[in-house]
């Protein structure tokens, strides 16, 4: 595994500043006592800021600032149909006072509904200037023809990948575990695993670069798409480039057991839902008040349970989970969410608040 004595200088690269202070770190006793054996923690990066938060906001610091350094005055991505990313990315651009084009790639057969809640609802809400809806693959292609459609009207035109998950945007995710250490420092806690979802891979890239310096905590990622050999093997890659754009060293290279994913929760394919994934999203809700969501967070979550009732985790173990947000989206899967009703009052407390009122 590869290992580094020093956190990286992030210091000399170009950064907009778009949440002004550290997300929280917080216990999770309620489910911690349900599961039994290990320590939840999670960081809330849920509470980012932007519009709604989520792990895009720590991407687009660094990917927007690149796109103002260029000059841009419109800024295209592309992301699935309920893209947290393309939310995110057109908040910045309002922030920035710039125009902002999305292609939504839609990964499931009729998934795509104009006049659908949640994130979608919301791109029409911030103002995009232009939504093109494609099949899936067909992104890419999408994205170069109307960058240079709008870049033949004179428009400075500057793109950013889906979920912005390069080099560039990795940089957010070692500055969020640059922030985590110094957290953990302060509060006397040590983590020794840390739960990342794993998908368009900029988060789970530069939590592992970000955590290179601290070789006693493990950065775990949870495909919410990809089979694990071709996730682990795109996650190296990038977490490699962002370690050279970060140092300028292009000598640098990514012990290959340094990378760990698991694929056993994407279930049926991407954004479907799973028995695991609903259950993870009620058990944070009602034992913890904590919003998840089907397509990364929920099915994130869902790993991190099975790990623990599997024994994966050694007893006593501290286990942190990166809240990476997408609740906005929720609300679009509601339909898909077949929950147990709640418990009803029991008849003495019905009874007791009878009495109550009669003394009132």
């Amino acid at each position: 595994m590869t290992t580094t004595t020093t956190a990286l200088d992030l210091s000399g690269l170009d950064k907009r500043v778009y949440t002004p202070h550290d997300t929280p770190i917080e216990a999770m006793p309620t489910l911690s006592a349900a599961l039994g054996n290990v320590n939840l923690y999670i960081k809330r990066d849920d509470m980012l800021g932007l519009t709604g938060g989520g792990n895009k906001t720590r991407k687009l610091e660094y990917a927007m600032a690149d796109a103002i350094k260029h000059g841009a005055d419109t800024i295209i991505t592309c992301g699935a149909v309920q893209s947290n990313h393309c939310r995110l990315t057109l908040s910045a651009c309002n922030k920035e006072n710039l125009k902002c084009c999305l292609v939504l790639e839609e990964r499931v057969p009729g998934s795509y509904k104009e006049d659908a809640s949640g994130n979608n609802y919301l791109f029409r809400l911030l103002g995009a200037e232009q939504i093109v809806q494609v099949g899936l693959g067909e992104a890419p292609a999408a994205v170069d023809k109307m960058a240079d459609e709008l870049r033949a009207q004179g428009r400075k035109v500057y793109c950013i990948p889906g979920g912005a998950s390069n080099e560039i945007g990795a940089t957010g995710y070692v500055s969020c575990a640059q922030e985590i250490q110094k957290q953990l420092t302060s509060q006397g806690l040590e983590m020794d695993t840390v739960v990342v979802a794993s998908g368009s891979g900029g988060t789970h890239a530069g939590m592992t670069v970000g955590f290179l310096n601290s070789p006693t905590t493990k950065v775990l990622g949870i495909s919410t798409r990809h089979p694990k050999e071709k996730q682990t093997k795109h996650i190296q890659e990038l977490a490699q480039k962002t370690y050279r754009y970060i140092t300028k060293d292009p000598s640098f290279s990514l012990a290959e057991d340094t990378v760990v994913v698991y694929d056993d929760y994407v279930g049926p394919g991407y954004s479907l839902p799973t028995e695991g994934m609903a259950e993870a999203v009620t058990m944070f809700a009602r034992l913890e008040g904590i919003l998840l969501d089907p397509v990364y967070t929920g099915k994130t979550a869902a790993g991190l349970i099975d790990l623990v009732r599997q024994g994966f985790f050694p007893d006593g173990s501290n286990v942190l989970f990166l809240h990476t947000g997408g609740a906005p989206s929720l609300y679009h899967y509601q339909p898909i969410m077949k929950m147990e009703p709640s418990p009803k009052p029991s008849t003495a407390t019905t009874d007791e608040s009878a009495e109550e009122k009669k003394s009132d």
